[in-house]
């Protein structure tokens, strides 16, 4: 399993991934990408800032990185970062399936991207992913998995996705909305031919959304690899625009609130790995200070105030603008 490979790494930021999502595409629902990322959102230019995360990100030890078919170029931007790095084999590449990116390139687009978690959507995808990755790809998800999602209930794609683990690929599914927890335990019970098919779950998980704590805990018992994706709530917990609170605890602990927002995470026992979405270097730089932060049992309960209602919080992220 490429995870074992991963779990056995031993540098201080093993724990925390690099996903893609913000710079494989020109437009994203992220608070403050206007100055963050270049004037210009050429391909080009796209191609080159995620290269530049690629190599600090890597010299810091971190060694997961996260992808999809939705993120606009982000496969192709790593594949080719990958083939100008033939030395390194030792990181762990996560892809995902079941979005197809609609966006032109274009930062107005009216729709950015399309749901399809049917079969034929699958075997169209993947081979797109292994044009593009080829035998680093590691780790194959479900995009957004929801419990109505028929991801869960088809049969004939369970049975594929088995074929594609015996194949050497892991198999898991990420998970959105406020229902996360129901769609985990619903994915927790597919099986094919009494085995358990998936093998690691992406969900959103920060201050602001703990709803599906308690059953990443289950899976992460049941013995997958939980991966937190959108530890910075879509930019709500950084960049100004973080709550007073964790402005307060950061200022505390001598360290930005990104960091204390990714610590907090991090401390999760059930978190195998905490994405960082960072659009830059310096931002990269800030997120990974998480591994150093200390919490004291005062900071923690000043934090837990921040909880939002899952249905409050999934609203206020639908209506984000893709800029």
């Amino acid at each position: 399993m490429p995870f074992t490979r991963l779990a056995s790494a031993t540098t201080p930021t093993v724990h925390l991934g690099l996903g893609l999502a913000a710079v494989g595409r020109p437009a994203y629902l992220t608070l403050g990408r206007e100055a963050e990322l270049p004037t210009e959102r050429t391909p080009e230019a796209m191609r080159a800032r995620t290269h530049e995360l690629l190599d600090a990100a890597y010299a810091q030890g971190v060694r997961y990185f996260d992808v999809a078919r939705s993120y606009g170029r982000a496969e192709e931007f790593l594949a080719a970062w990958l083939s100008e790095h033939p030395e390194i084999d030792d990181v762990v590449v996560g892809s995902k399936w079941g979005y197809t990116y609609v966006g032109e390139w274009r930062t107005d687009a009216e729709v950015h991207e399309v749901k399809d978690h049917s079969l034929a959507a699958f075997e169209r995808q993947l081979a797109e992913s292994r044009e593009l990755l080829g035998h680093r790809l590691d780790l194959y998800q479900i995009h957004s998995v929801t419990p109505d999602s028929p991801a869960l209930t088809d049969s004939a794609l369970h049975e594929r996705l088995a074929r594609l683990a015996d194949e050497g690929v892991t198999v898991g599914f990420s998970t959105s909305g406020p229902a996360q927890a129901d769609a985990i335990r619903a994915a927790l019970a597919v099986t094919v031919d009494g085995e358990r098919l998936f093998r690691t779950v992406q969900s959103t998980y920060n201050l602001l959304e703990t709803s599906a704590a308690g059953a990443l805990a289950e899976a992460h018992e049941a013995g997958l690899t939980v991966i937190v994706k959108e530890a910075m709530a879509n930019g709500r917990l950084a960049g100004g625009q973080e709550p007073r609170d964790l402005h307060l605890v950061a200022q505390a602990a001598g360290t930005t609130p990104d960091a204390v927002a990714l610590a907090a995470v991090l401390r999760q026992p059930w978190a195998g790995v905490v994405l960082s979405g960072a659009a830059t270097v310096g931002a990269l730089h800030a997120n990974l200070l998480a591994t150093a932060v200390e919490l004291d049992e005062a900071q923690l309960a000043l934090l837990s105030d921040l909880v939002e209602e899952p249905d409050v919080y999934w609203r206020r992220r639908s209506e984000l603008p893709w800029e």
